[in-house]
């Protein structure tokens, strides 16, 4: 088995009309008739990724991928000021889900989601067992109010003081909480306070990432000026209100999955989605497998992308 598959280009795309003055980008790629699976991209607000994601067969595969609301090519953008984000919650983003399944003519579908596209993934399968025949998810994440503070509110900012004081340097003194007024600075009317303070939050973000086994990964501050406003925007307003979910409810829950075949994929090494949500999940997941790398962290290693792709595979049948 090759090491990745492939990119083709889209054979199909369109904008999802969701009613309320959001229009959400979608396409499809693969085979019209393989089976389907649905790309649940991270950030929050990340956008999907440019070209088939590699470790799915285009020949077995029906690959269909959203840009989720505010980000990538849906509209209205997060990064311009006059967009609604108060129409940009989870909930939004499962019906948004449910409505392209139904629109797109999908039964079920396999959800394969990384880092906030796991948890937003299990909240759809959660909510929608019936709609969905395996979960992949890599770099775990359950978005549970201990893990947005790890990540922003001084846990993880131990490893990276110097950095954790330039993120707190981008927010006025008397400002208690980082996160909300990270957000209220890029509600700013002046564009250049928006653009500085979605530079700081993305540098804190690969701050982060900077210690990956396998290097660095592609900044997120050297996005398109738009893109990268859009992600921290998006980020944001998701981490001051942990995902509008019910802290713990998506572990809770977890025996809601069972039947669902699925597999948790997880490096040790990683500093953003500590290793204990993933496995504290798998155990509650009946029939779940979860795969943990001592050699990976959030982005992966040559070992984990094989597992990834071998997994996937072993899904796509006969």
């Amino acid at each position: 088995m090759s090491a990745t598959h492939s990119s083709t280009e889209a054979r199909d795309s369109g904008m999802l009309e969701t009613g309320d003055g959001n229009r959400v980008y979608w396409e499809e790629r693969g085979n019209p008739d393989g089976k389907p699976a649905l790309i649940v991209h991270g950030g929050p607000g990340g956008g999907s990724p440019s070209g088939t994601p590699k470790v799915f067969d285009p020949e077995r595969y029906r690959i269909i991928l959203f840009d989720q609301r505010g980000c990538g090519r849906s509209t209205p953008h997060a990064s311009e000021l006059a967009t609604d984000m108060s129409l940009n919650t989870t909930e939004h983003l499962l019906r948004d889900m449910e409505q392209l399944r139904a629109q797109l003519e999908v039964e079920r579908w396999l959800l394969f989601g990384g880092s906030w596209g796991s948890a937003l993934s299990v909240a759809y399968a959660e909510r929608n067992p019936e709609r969905v025949s395996e979960l992949v998810l890599p770099s775990f994440w359950l978005m549970r109010r201990a893990e947005v503070d790890w990540l922003y509110r001084g846990g993880v900012a131990r490893l990276f003081p110097e950095e954790w004081e330039r993120f707190l340097d981008g927010i006025p003194r008397d400002f208690g909480d980082p996160v909300a007024a990270y957000v209220k600075l890029m509600e700013d009317p002046d564009v250049q306070m928006r653009s500085r303070a979605a530079l700081g939050w993305s540098a804190w973000e690969d701050a982060v990432l900077s210690l990956e086994p396998h290097g660095r990964p592609a900044p997120f501050c050297d996005r398109a000026s738009a893109d990268l406003l859009a992600f921290a925007r998006i980020c944001a307003h998701y981490a001051a209100n942990a995902g509008w979910l019910e802290d713990g409810a998506l572990l809770r829950d977890a025996g809601r999955l069972a039947g669902i075949p699925g597999v948790i994929i997880h490096g040790r090494l990683d500093l953003s989605c500590p290793f204990d949500a993933a496995r504290e999940f798998a155990h509650a997941w009946p029939g779940a497998e979860l795969a943990a790398f001592a050699d990976a962290g959030h982005k992966g290693s040559p070992s984990m992308h094989r597992y990834v792709l071998n997994t996937v595979a072993r899904f796509a049948g006969p």
